[in-house]
């Protein structure tokens, strides 16, 4: 019988933990991981724009 509540418990604490810790965390990561390539596109063009047009005088 106390193996079966402590199975309870841990799968509760597991889902406590995944919901509230884990979750948000990789939601923050996606945010930097999209806001870093937001401005690696941004300076990649500018970086293409100005290549183009130095190398054409």
């Amino acid at each position: 019988m106390s193996r079966v509540v402590m199975l309870v418990i841990g799968t509760l604490l597991g889902a406590f933990v995944l919901f509230n810790f884990v979750l948000p965390m990789l939601g923050v990561l996606l945010k930097v991981a999209l806001i870093i390539g937001a401005i690696g596109l941004v300076l990649f063009i500018a970086v293409n724009v100005i290549g183009k047009s130095s190398s054409s005088r």
